[in-house]
């Protein structure tokens, strides 16, 4: 996981270390004391020799440096800090008449210059400019870096009625967000696992005005059961051991783009209130302080659990689960989109022979049926998978059955069903449908799910059997 580490102008929790490049005893102790004061770490360096190995062994977060020195001049000292891995902001301090020098250090990368004597109050302010300069650099270089991520093509297919409906849904849930002084609504995508639903949240980023803002995805199954709230909230520093510097939570990186809370089901109760006050106040709190900060990001969650189930068992608040479900998106399962099922199959071989170099020609009648008929417990992410690994078998042409190795599942879901012993398997098989259809009322997607099967292949067999 990517750690943010805080950067913000709140010096004492930081203990921002200084170093100090100045030959003037008396000068320098005063900026020393006068800076320690303000809660820096402040090393001096006399001369650039002392500077120099100061510089190695402290890797100060500003350079503090006079350019008149005993042993040489201070713009050769910056060439080589802006030549370096650390490459530290440097605040250049220059005597009356040595204008030049600092010209030539802003050319070379200073930060700023300031003309001695050196009023202590403007030097403080000077630093926690520079400071303040850095931390909204590194915001912007991350959130390009999401945003180059986050905007990645999101590929959405599919032709059944439900796919076309929930596109429909996406666009227009998108499109809320176009006001940006409005934080859009909650949105809370449903479905089995591997239906794609964190598609669905890189979708509706991808559709949104905040499409160049980050994308922050975190999956709440798979967070450290001790280090949670910490890596959601972020913590100061000192809030609990090895909390050595303060930290930014993984809400507070979602800046103004979109958080996406994956497998919010299995989020801890405690900390379940927690985020209910972040929906509701939109600000949170780090580990170990009481101060607010506000949360602007759109909040898009995720299950494949029944939340209303687990709030009537108490494994989940349903003050939470009411707030989280503003807006909702049910995913279906592959199962039920019997017009995609090629369709996606299809998309994820050529994909795979693309990417591999290898010859695909479709499958075969036999590989269609068994891909028609399974029933896809996995769901999309597992057929993804499943023909990743076909076409690299099946060494290029086309795909045949055995390659899949897929098994239909027709199976009986009633326990009071009863089959004689001396049936055979097409005569078991017709007399399962015939019951799966008189207890559904002969509604074949509901007949199709209690049979495991896809409608597409309980359609088939309605045929076969003259149904």
């Amino acid at each position: 996981m990517q750690d943010f580490t805080h950067t913000s102008a709140e010096v004492p929790i930081l203990e921002k270390k200084i170093l100090l490049v100045e030959d003037e005893t008396v000068f320098a102790k005063a900026v020393q004391k006068h800076l320690k004061r303000a809660g820096y770490v402040v090393e001096i360096g006399g001369d650039l020799a002392e500077a120099r190995a100061l510089y190695s062994s402290l890797s100060p977060d500003l350079v503090l440096l006079d350019m008149r020195l005993p042993d040489g001049s201070g713009l050769d000292f910056l060439s080589e800090i802006k030549k370096s891995t650390a490459n530290s902001p440097v605040l250049v301090m220059s005597a009356y008449g040595e204008l030049e020098d600092a010209v030539s250090a802003m050319k070379l990368g200073a930060s700023d210059y300031l003309k001695k004597p050196i009023d202590l109050e403007e030097l403080l302010l000077n630093i926690r400019k520079v400071f303040d300069k850095n931390e909204l650099s590194q915001k912007l270089t991350y959130s390009a870096k999401r945003e180059q991520h986050a905007t990645e093509t999101v590929e959405f297919l599919g032709e059944c009625s439900q796919i076309k409906s929930i596109r429909t849904q996406v666009e227009r849930i998108s499109a809320l967000s176009n006001n940006a002084s409005v934080i859009p609504p909650t949105v809370l995508v449903l479905g089995e696992t591997g239906t794609g639903k964190d598609v669905i949240a890189r979708l509706l980023h991808a559709n949104s005005s905040r499409v160049d803002k980050p994308f922050v995805h975190v999956d709440c199954a798979s967070l450290p059961k001790d280090l949670i709230e910490s890596e959601l909230f972020g913590h100061e520093k000192g809030a609990f051991t090895n909390a050595h510097v303060a930290r930014t939570g993984l809400i507070e990186a979602a800046e103004d783009g979109v958080l996406f809370l994956d497998e919010i089901g299995e989020l801890p109760l405690d900390l379940q209130s927690k985020l209910l006050a972040v929906l509701e106040r939109r600000t949170l709190r780090r580990v170990g302080t009481t101060q607010e900060r506000p949360v602007a990001a759109w909040i898009i969650a995720a299950t494949n659990r029944n939340l209303e189930a687990l709030s009537e068992q108490g494994e989940f608040r349903s003050d939470l689960y009411y707030r989280l479900n503003v807006m909702s998106l049910t995913m279906p399962a592959l199962r039920d989109r019997d017009k995609d099922i090629m369709l996606l199959a299809n998309h994820f071989a050529a994909g795979t022979a693309r990417r591999y170099n290898i010859l695909f020609e479709g499958f075969t009648d036999d590989a269609e049926q068994a891909l028609s008929e399974y029933a896809w417990p996995g769901n999309v992410r597992e057929m993804k998978h499943l023909l990743e690994r076909a076409v690299l078998l099946s060494g290029g042409g086309q795909i045949e059955s055995d390659i899949l190795g897929l098994e239909t599942s027709l199976h009986e879901k009633d326990d009071t069903v009863v089959l004689d012993d001396d049936l055979t398997l097409g005569e078991a098989e017709l007399k399962l449908i015939k019951q799966a259809l008189e207890r559904t009322n002969r509604n074949v997607s509901k007949a199709a799910r209690e049979l495991g099967i896809t409608r597409m292949a309980l359609r088939y067999r309605i045929k076969k059997y003259d149904l």
